[in-house]
């Protein structure tokens, strides 16, 4: 896929920040939303992605709650290789890939700062992407910010703008401030659950 943005944010970027330790987004474990939302769903043989996993913290909570086809995708083969290591022996596919070029079909896909990652010329390409890859009735769940930064990434935006973009492609069948952000993101965190449309 053709984005017809060249980013900043390539793979140099992402791998450096890795190398150096800037990871200021990385709180440690899994984002309690997320954790959440995969512990009330019944169906365990959910083709699941992750793009733009980073430490991948709420993969790792996935087979112990009993799902069996994870995949998690991101564009730094430094991150990747580390992951690799973490997950090996466990029902987890890492791939190391552009997200705009990968293919596949899932039934559900998390979102857990990717999205803020991306140059906000990306964001249309971005929610073409996630329809392809999504499987009539699929899901795209996750959180996003509801806030703006002087500069990023990450970079964020509003309940508004996402409706926007996203409606097109998507029925939003939730978009509201998190209830159980983690405190330094309270009050500036959207949970959604987006439906692709047929």
């Amino acid at each position: 896929m053709n984005t017809g943005v060249d980013s900043p944010f390539n793979e140099q970027f992402w791998n450096t920040r890795y190398l150096q330790g800037q990871t200021g987004w990385d709180i440690g474990y899994p984002a309690v939303p997320l954790r959440e939302y995969t512990r009330q769903l019944n169906n365990k043989e959910l083709k699941i992605l992750i793009p733009g996993c980073g430490n991948a913290y709420e993969a790792a909570c996935l087979p112990e709650e009993g799902f069996t086809a994870i995949t998690l995708l991101d564009i730094s083969e430094e991150l990747v290789s580390r992951i690799k290591e973490r997950f090996a022996g466990r029902p987890v596919r890492i791939i190391h890939q552009d997200f705009f070029e990968h293919e596949g079909q899932y039934d559900l896909i998390l979102e857990q700062t990717f999205f803020c990652a991306l140059d906000p010329l990306l964001r249309p390409a971005y929610v073409q992407k996630m329809y392809s890859l999504l499987k009539p009735g699929g899901k795209l769940v996750g959180v996003l910010f509801n806030r703006f930064f002087e500069e990023g990434p990450p970079f964020g935006g509003s309940r508004q703008e996402y409706e926007l973009l996203f409606s097109p492609f998507f029925s939003i069948k939730k978009m509201e401030l998190c209830y159980n952000s983690i405190p330094p993101r309270r009050d500036t965190e959207l949970f959604f659950i987006l439906q692709k449309k047929d």
